[in-house]
């Protein structure tokens, strides 16, 4: 999820834990330590793009990490805070590191909460921003945090906020199903058959659903809203994963593969490869829209080396989508 949601859940957290203690400080340590998974993004930085895209929501985002973390954290804040309590402040770090990677499984990308083990869990429930998720969330804690540290309308606030927050994660697993059943149906009336069904809430809401299809050669992206009164429409991309030649036996492709978890397509344009990661979308709902959320150059391709890099984004692409998805989200 994005950081303002995790600032939140942390503190909402550090709260429950400490809250009682020491106040508004078991919220700002929550927060901090909500934050502290996601600095694995820094790994871009220093290696290679399949690299950081292996590492992203592994270790930091794993029960072993935060198994590990927590004591450390809580030993060096216990030194240097009032309340002198090792066990309470790990215990903060603890579960607030833990709970990030919880609520993150919810999303499209999800995390490897069980490292080392390779199971990357992803429920695809939740898109990475949701306002109707975050925003309540962020008023009862803000609510909260003006009461005073032993007060009960401070322990209900919290409560309220994550009570809330939690309940709509368990409807967004009711919804996905409603989708998945409407996806299915209408496959099954268009006698289109298929090797796989994925579904996935569309950007900053549960009411637009997408869907990837996999055929023998194409791949069928569609669209649902809840709102909807016409059937359910595909659009078809060729996989042209013939494209790839002897590449499709390079280490770096092989694990861009596993990255995608094979919902991918190879585009030419140019004699330049493009590797497209379907489980993200598109940045427009246009029919035979080629524009992908996340779109690869494959560049110094040999036998022995090949870089990934990835095609940079318009923000005015992202503004022409919301404008996009506003529309679809009332119906076709």
């Amino acid at each position: 999820m994005d950081s303002l949601t995790q600032i939140v859940l942390g503190a909402a957290v550090g709260e429950v834990v400490l809250g009682r203690k020491v106040g508004n400080k078991a919220m700002l340590y929550g927060a901090i330590a909500g934050t502290i998974p996601d600095l694995d993004v820094f790994a871009s930085h220093f290696t290679d793009t399949v690299t950081a895209l292996s590492i992203h929501r592994g270790f930091t985002h794993s029960i072993v990490f935060s198994a590990v973390f927590a004591p450390l954290l809580g030993w060096l804040v216990s030194r240097y805070e009032g309340y002198k309590d090792f066990k309470g402040w790990s215990w903060l770090f603890f579960w607030s590191f833990v709970t990030h990677p919880i609520l993150d499984a919810h999303t499209t990308w999800g995390t490897q909460l069980f490292w080392p083990l390779d199971l990357r869990l992803a429920f695809k429930t939740i898109f990475v921003i949701d306002p109707i998720y975050t925003l309540p969330f962020l008023v009862f804690l803000v609510l909260a945090m003006w009461q005073k540290h032993t007060s009960g309308k401070r322990r209900f606030y919290n409560t309220m906020g994550l009570v809330i927050s939690t309940s709509y994660l368990l409807v967004t697993f009711f919804l996905k199903r409603l989708a998945y059943v409407e996806f299915q149906s209408a496959l099954e009336i268009q006698n289109i058959s298929y090797l796989k069904l994925d579904t996935r809430p569309s950007p900053l809401n549960t009411i637009l659903w997408s869907a990837n299809v996999e055929t023998d050669d194409t791949y069928l992206i569609g669209y649902y809203s809840f709102f909807d009164t016409k059937p359910v429409t595909f659009e078809s991309y060729p996989k042209n994963h013939e494209l790839l030649g002897n590449l499709v036996k390079n280490e770096s492709v092989e694990r861009m593969i596993s990255i995608s978890e094979g919902w991918y397509t190879i585009s030419k344009q140019d004699e330049q490869l493009y590797f497209n990661d379907l489980r993200f979308g598109l940045l427009s709902l246009e029919p035979k829209s080629e524009s992908f959320v996340f779109q690869y150059k494959i560049e110094e391709y040999n036998s022995d080396k090949v870089h990934f890099v990835e095609v940079s984004k318009d923000s005015r692409d992202g503004k022409k989508l919301l404008s996009e998805l506003w529309l679809r989200i009332k119906g076709n």
